[in-house]
């Protein structure tokens, strides 16, 4: 309960540098004795409103106590040991500054990228669906969730949380946690929930540098057999001229990652002849797609999170993901228009 208390005295002497607390000791005695009194009354008065104090302060006490139970079954507790439920296909390397785990969306992705990873230095780490929304979840619930229990026990430095610091980076198992998800709404929404599990939970590794974001492609050019052929002679004959540019293009097909780009090459081609491939998911990709476009450190796109103003950062976070409608809404209402629509 909080109360906001008018005085006045002649004398008042604050407490530190700050000058944040009151600290007359008459001053303290006299509002305490008066508060106590009034009160007492004022619920004497009141009884519906003092059944709902103690309603809310019973209610805290149940959702404190689940809290530091869940929190102790995980931390002790070997039924949550890190291949518990055999989902992580862990890398060969045991160090951490080589090694990086991947986040994939689904199964059916996972079984992929486990094929195509380059099993030293890669993890890979499947998640089902969209993860619990821990802007909005007690924390009992968050880690009661199977798939933050697993990426909790996976990296290995543990959590910084209210109740306690148990959070140690230098026991990192992964330098690079990338998530990888499809390069749709659905992706860009499990992205987001991860990434307010880091922030709220995990916030060092985002401070300093070990989350990423995959890009995969969204289609794939490639030329039709008679362009190819028509490529593959003029290049045979030496008339290097012929698209220079883009005879690799013609030969070997390109991929492409959004919309944008995709209306370049129609421009840069036009009068050719191509067929277009739009992936729908990271599992319509077979595993040597998924290598060469999102796990080879060579020709991959990775996007690191970085955070520029963390009061901005906590403020949108809460707003967004927050259990308050009003304010989400209005921020809609007035971003409407800067919204990028997915087809």
């Amino acid at each position: 309960m909080t109360a906001v208390v008018a005085i006045k005295h002649p004398a008042p002497r604050f407490e530190g540098q700050t000058k944040t607390k009151l600290d007359n000791p008459d001053a303290g005695t006299v509002v305490s004795s008066i508060t106590n009194d009034e009160i007492q009354l004022y619920f004497d008065k009141n009884l519906d409103s003092l059944k709902s104090v103690i309603a809310c302060a019973e209610k805290s006490a149940k959702i404190r106590k689940a809290e530091e139970k869940a929190k102790t079954n995980l931390l002790t507790k070997p039924k949550f040991s890190i291949d518990s439920n055999g989902k992580l296909a862990n890398c060969e390397s045991r160090k951490p500054e080589e090694c990086e785990v991947f986040i994939v969306e689904g199964d059916s992705a996972g079984g992929s990228a486990k094929t195509a990873r380059n099993r030293k230095t890669q993890a890979i780490l499947p998640i089902r669906g969209k993860i619990l929304n821990v802007e909005k979840a007690s924390i009992d619930k968050v880690l009661a969730n199977a798939e933050i229990k697993t990426m909790i026990n996976s990296f290995g430095c543990g959590f910084l949380e209210g109740y306690g610091n148990d959070f140690d980076i230098s026991k990192l198992r992964y330098h690079k946690i990338i998530l990888m998800t499809d390069a749709d709404v659905d992706g860009a929404h499990i992205d987001t929930l991860l990434l307010t599990f880091f922030y709220r939970f995990m916030p060092e590794l985002i401070n300093q540098g070990h989350v990423y974001i995959a890009t995969p492609p969204l289609y794939k050019v490639e030329p039709k057999k008679s362009v190819r052929a028509t490529a593959a002679k003029a290049v045979k004959a030496g008339k290097t001229n012929y698209g220079s540019k883009n005879s690799a293009d013609l030969n070997q097909g390109q991929y492409l990652y959004d919309d944008k780009a995709l209306e370049k090459y129609r421009r840069e081609h036009q009068g050719e002849s191509f067929t277009l491939q739009r992936y729908k998911g990271l599992g319509e990709m077979d595993p040597e797609q998924l290598w060469e476009t999102t796990l080879n450190p060579d020709t991959r796109i990775l996007k690191q999170v970085e955070i520029e103003d963390a009061r901005m950062a906590t403020e949108v976070t809460a707003m967004l993901m927050g259990t308050e409608v009003p304010p989400r809404r209005d921020f809609i209402y007035r971003h409407a228009n800067e919204a990028e629509i997915d087809a």
